[in-house]
Order: C-alpha cells, then sequence, then structure tokens
C-alpha cells in the first residue's frame, strides 16, 4: 500500500508536456532560463533545452552563438517539440536582419515553428499597448543602443533606460533581484507605459509584480515574455499568477 500512495504521488508531480512542448535554445553559461521558464508554465506544457555558445557579450561573441544553431534545433527537433525558441535577447535584438535570419534558418532545419525574444519582447509590449517603455539591463551601452533600435523598429520607443555595463552571464546571474526594484523606482518616467527587464540571464522574474505595484504599469521581462509568446503562438491562454500582468491578462 505505502508504494502504491509513493507512486501515484511521484506521478503526479511528473507533468511529460501532453499540452505543448516547448523547445528552447538558450546561452551555455545562462543558468536563470531554466528555472525560471520552468516556473512559468502551466499545467501540461513542458520545455526542453539546448544550449548553444555564449559566454561574454563582445559582438563577436554574440554572432557566434548563432553559427552552429541549425545543428542545436535539429537536436531539439528530434524530441518532437512543437516550436523552438532561440532565447537570447542580445543576440536576438542585435538586428532585425540577424532575428528573421535565425528563425528562418532553424525552420529550414526542421520544418519547425521558431520564435526569437526578440519577437516576444515586441509582441508582448504591443499587447499591453505600450509604444514608449523604460528600458532596464545588465547590458553595455552598445547593447541597450541596438537593443532600443529594434524595439523602434517595431514601433517601441525606449523614454528611459538604464544598464548596468556587465559582459558575462555570471556576473548578470550574481545580480540580487533587488537591484530591478532600485533601478524602476530611480528611472522611472510617467512617459512610460510599461517596464522592460531585458536579459534571460538575470533574477527578475521574483520582482515583477512588486515593481509593477510600485511603477504602476506592466513589467516584461525577456524569459516571462518568450514564455507568454510560446503560449499564445499555440492557443493556449492559461493564465500563470506571480509574474506580472502579462501572464495574468493577455
Amino acid at each position: 500500500m505505502t508504494d502504491d500512495l509513493s507512486s501515484s504521488k511521484a506521478a503526479a508531480l511528473i507533468d511529460y508536456g501532453g499540452r505543448l512542448r516547448i523547445g528552447m535554445l538558450i546561452p551555455s553559461a545562462n543558468v536563470i532560463v531554466e528555472p525560471q521558464v520552468r516556473a512559468m508554465l502551466p499545467a501540461g506544457v513542458s520545455v526542453h533545452f539546448t544550449r548553444l555558445p555564449l559566454r561574454g557579450s563582445s559582438v563577436p561573441e554574440l554572432l557566434a552563438m548563432v553559427e552552429n544553431v541549425e545543428v542545436a534545433a535539429s537536436l531539439l527537433a528530434d524530441a518532437k517539440v512543437d516550436l523552438i525558441a532561440f532565447n537570447c535577447t542580445a543576440v536576438s535584438t542585435f538586428s532585425p536582419q540577424l532575428e528573421r535570419e535565425i528563425c528562418e534558418r532553424i525552420e529550414q532545419a526542421t520544418g519547425t515553428q521558431a520564435v526569437t525574444t526578440g519577437q516576444a519582447l515586441a509582441a508582448s509590449l504591443r499587447a499591453l499597448h505600450a509604444r514608449k517603455i523604460m528600458l532596464l539591463t545588465p547590458y553595455t551601452q552598445e547593447i541597450n543602443d541596438r537593443e532600443a533600435t529594434f524595439l523602434r523598429a517595431e514601433g517601441i520607443q525606449v523614454v528611459a533606460s538604464a544598464g548596468l555595463a556587465l559582459n558575462t552571464p555570471g556576473e548578470m546571474a550574481a545580480l540580487p533581484s533587488e537591484i530591478w526594484l532600485r533601478l524602476g523606482k530611480q528611472h522611472r518616467t510617467p512617459e512610460a507605459e510599461a517596464c522592460l527587464i531585458s536579459c534571460t540571464a538575470v533574477r527578475s522574474a521574483e520582482v515583477i509584480v512588486e515593481l509593477e505595484k510600485e511603477l504602476g504599469c506592466p513589467v516584461v521581462t525577456s524569459n516571462q515574455a518568450l514564455t507568454w509568446h510560446c503560449l499564445r503562438l499555440k492557443g493556449l491562454r492559461d493564465s500563470v499568477s506571480g509574474f506580472g500582468r502579462l501572464l495574468t491578462g493577455c
């Protein structure tokens, strides 16, 4: 009897993704994406990860991440995932052309729908009717400028911004989540219709709800936006609490 009860409890804890399987390509040094995305998924949705090399933020390092994207995406396709998400903000917002090329290369190699973080950020901000935003990142000014240019091409204007000039995923992951609350308060502007905390490698998910209350506007993060985008593209509209307005109301 004890063994039967234990097996039943164990089975209840395992979610094999009967409704949706998401494949996700992430930077090799990123330790934040996996726990955050899994925490944001509704029941019946699973996520399966493959890594691509990225250890720093220089232009050569960012561009090198996509050199073998077809090989990595094909490994996810072996798992029969329903779509493949390329989850790196700095790479996917490097330029609109690069973002399009990433999706095209993945889809041609696998026959599976592809999405990116950059695409998800633009879609989520539009869903929230946010055309003017405050941008907070751990990045250098050069990366912030490229992201602002990418968003402007999507009809979204950055009206206030701050970056912390960090270069490695390890440094970014070590930041306490409270720093995003502090930056949000310091750089708040009534002109901003949303706050975007950009980067898949930072502990931002924990403070989304608190910062929304403080600022009085929606807060979007990279991992939250991509999770939302994958769910909505596949017709899932579950409300997931604890991670802001985007996942509960859009």
